[in-house]
């Protein structure tokens, strides 16, 4: 902050607390110390106000306001360039000195201490589960109870705090995963991020293109029943347009390819945006857009491999079920 700033900050903060204070002051000179029953001259649907000075208990608190303002001024930050009283954390810990390189107290400053020492105490559980392959690391107790916790403070938002989705946001319970299952995939989907597109083909395929490759997911891929007035040469010029189309991302027999975030088109459940008929038809005509947001800088590689092993754990149960 340049010195005219911090000037005009430090006036006109000092300038009100003092202007208040003397309002106060000034409009009780003159005033009588016992009450009376004379009133101001004025009354609001029959009820007068008396002419008598403010409590003292009320006369006090406001003193006490000011005070306290001006005592918090001289100990913390707030006028201007201004850094208080306080002592001011010159570094973190070990040495490490804080992210923006400048010492004395700020909110940030005081965050950045509690993490360092939260880091300091956890750091080495952390980095004992980092040493150790996701699979095993899905299987102890103390890590699945981290792991959770670290799911329902970054991770729950989104996919619900039972981690089965909601609209939009897929279920981390089952085994569609859009791009991979694997321990090393989904790790590498918490650390970078993903970002899925699905592609507008309303103007490419116009409205009986789009109603008929609909058709024929729902009925060929997914094997459910069609609305009524839907017929077998609209089913046939979808399966056309999607083996010249679709193929490309979804794969010949639609089972999505992981490697394009592209999901199975068997399986209905995997459908994050609906799979009813109008909803694969909107799906198909407008696209759809897809972020998941990276972790690896907000959480550090060590709770990100904890957290990929929780994520990773939320499956297992299904895939048992389904061998």
């Amino acid at each position: 902050m340049t010195t005219f700033w911090s000037l005009y900050v430090t006036v006109l903060t000092l300038g009100t607390i003092f202007a208040l204070a003397w309002l106060l002051f000034a409009t009780r000179r003159g005033q009588r110390s016992e009450a009376t029953d004379e009133t101001v001259g004025h009354s609001f649907d029959g009820i007068e106000e008396y002419d008598n000075p403010l409590p003292k208990w009320w006369f006090m608190l406001f003193v006490a306001t000011f005070i306290f303002a001006l005592g918090y001024l001289v100990l913390y930050p707030g006028l201007g360039n201004w850094k208080g009283l306080l002592p001011g954390y010159q570094e973190v810990s070990d040495g490490k000195p804080f992210a923006n390189g400048q010492p004395g107290w700020t909110g940030v400053h005081q965050w950045e201490k509690e993490m360092a020492k939260a880091d300091e105490k956890y750091g080495p559980i952390f980095a004992k589960f980092a040493a150790m392959p996701i699979e095993e690391v899905a299987k102890d107790p103390l890590a699945l109870k981290m792991g959770g916790r670290l799911f329902a403070s970054n991770c729950s938002v989104c996919h619900g705090s039972d981690a089965k989705g909601a609209y939009g946001f897929p279920n981390l319970t089952d085994q569609d995963w859009r791009w991979g299952g694997s321990t090393a995939d989904i790790e590498t989907t918490i650390k970078g991020g993903r970002h899925a597109a699905m592609p507008a083909w309303g103007e490419v395929l116009g409205d009986q293109g789009v109603h008929d490759v609909a058709a024929f997911v729902t009925s060929k891929l997914d094997g459910r029943k069609l609305p009524e007035g839907v017929t077998d040469e609209q089913v046939a010029n979808g399966q056309k347009i999607f083996a010249t189309t679709c193929v490309a991302c979804h794969g010949p027999e639609g089972k999505g390819t992981a490697a394009m975030g592209a999901p199975n088109l068997t399986h209905p459940a995997a459908f994050i945006y609906g799979s009813s008929f109008s909803q694969l038809q909107q799906t198909i005509r407008y696209g759809r857009q897809g972020q998941m947001p990276a972790q690896q800088e907000r959480l550090g590689g060590d709770q990100v491999h904890l957290l990929a092993a929780y994520v990773y754990s939320l499956s297992q149960g299904d895939a048992q079920k389904s061998e």
